[in-house]
Order: C-alpha cells, then structure tokens, then sequence
C-alpha cells in the first residue's frame, strides 16, 4: 500500500488541490488519488479557491485551442491570397459570387438563392477548385405554402439541375399561410429557394483570402 503516497495526497486535497494536481505531483495514477481522498472534506475557502483554478485552466485550454484554431484559419486565407495571384477568370469568378450571395461564416461555406444556375455554377465551382465531391454537398430547399402539393417535384428539380444524389437533401423547410394571408402569392418564386452548403473551414478561408486578395482591403472578423 502507498501510506506515504495516500496520506500526502489527502493533504493537498485537504488544502483544496484538485485531482488533476495531485495527480501530477505524486506521479500516481487519477483513479488511485480519486479513491484516497473520495472522503476528503473541503472547507469554504478550499472549495471556492478550487472552482477558481479549475474555471481558469479551463479558459486558458479554450484561448489556446481558440489562438491555434486561428491560426490555422490564417494559413488557409494566405493560401486564397496566394491563388488569388494566378489569373484565373472561373475561380475568380466564383469568389465574387462568394462575395456577393455567401454566408460568410467561418466554418462552413453557403450560398442561398432562387437562381438554379447561379448555385448550379457554384457547385461547379466548388467541385473544380477545390475538389469537393458531391456526397460532400448538403442542399437546403425553403419553399413557400402554395408548394405544399409539389414538395417533392421541386426538391427533385434542384437536385436533378445541381447534379446530386438524393444523400444530399437536408430537411426541407415549408412555409404556411398567415390568417392574415390572402393566398396570392402563387406562381412566384416556382422553385421557392435553395441553399448549397460544405462544411468545411479550409474552403471557406480559402475564399476569404481570395476576396481579400482581390478586392484589395482586411476584414479580420471573417479571420475571428
């Protein structure tokens, strides 16, 4: 039995040591410093000074794995940078598209719209530069309460004109009516709209650092 061990270990636990800190002080295995000092009482002030240490350890893993995360996305905006130095009118030209219809989150890229050959061209787009496979592509559809009858026709429809499989189809949002609506709204919008979404970082910094590039000018909270 580990008596010298066991009795240190209370001791710090009686002086508000977490597990984690016994842990590493004794070189003794959690399970063993856990089972010597399950009875171990804390005072008020031990206790409190514990919860301290504890919150702020875990804030600073957060901010470093935050700064690493950060880092990371930086290289893929100098990457789009670097791209972005090659004439290529097709990415260039899906970048603006970016621009203007994009969400511009950090870890996903999206591009909503009624046009089926704008998100047509961007699934094109994100197949030919940046390799993404189809099963990769979620599609969103948001239709409108007069499309009821035809839910599934026009989910087709998107998926038959951007080239995917049915894998790719995400839940599909359906308006209704207001008491209020008089139900004139038919025949507007035929499709209702569609979003196409990757998830994925590298991409959609990539991009930012393309716009950047291109339109000459810093928007660090896309970095964050």
């Amino acid at each position: 039995m580990k008596t010298t061990e066991q009795q240190t270990a209370r001791t710090l636990r009686a002086q508000g040591c977490s597990i984690k800190e016994i842990e590493r002080s004794l070189g003794v295995a959690r399970s063993s410093v856990s089972r010597w000092v399950r009875d171990v009482e804390l005072g008020g002030n031990e206790r409190a000074a514990l919860a301290t240490r504890v919150t702020e350890g875990r804030l600073r893993a957060a901010e470093q794995k935050a700064a690493a995360a950060r880092i990371v996305r930086a290289g893929y905006q100098e990457e789009g940078r670097r791209r972005a130095r090659t004439p290529n009118n097709s990415y260039e030209a899906g970048c603006m598209l970016y621009w203007a219809e994009g969400e511009k989150g950090r870890w996903s890229v999206a591009v909503g719209n009624s046009d089926v050959e704008l998100l047509r061209y961007f699934a094109d787009f994100l197949r030919r530069h940046f390799g993404v496979c189809n099963e990769a592509m979620r599609l969103h559809c948001h239709l409108f309460a007069d499309h009821a009858e035809r839910q599934r026709e026009i989910e087709e429809h998107w998926l038959t004109e951007l080239g995917l499989p049915d894998t790719c189809l995400k839940k599909t949002v359906l308006n209704v009516y207001s008491k209020y609506s008089e139900k004139k709204r038919a025949n507007k919008l035929p499709y209702g709209t569609s979003k196409l979404r990757v998830h994925s970082t590298r991409i959609v910094q990539t991009i930012f650092g393309s716009i950047q590039e291109y339109g000459g000018f810093e928007r660090p909270e896309w970095l964050g």
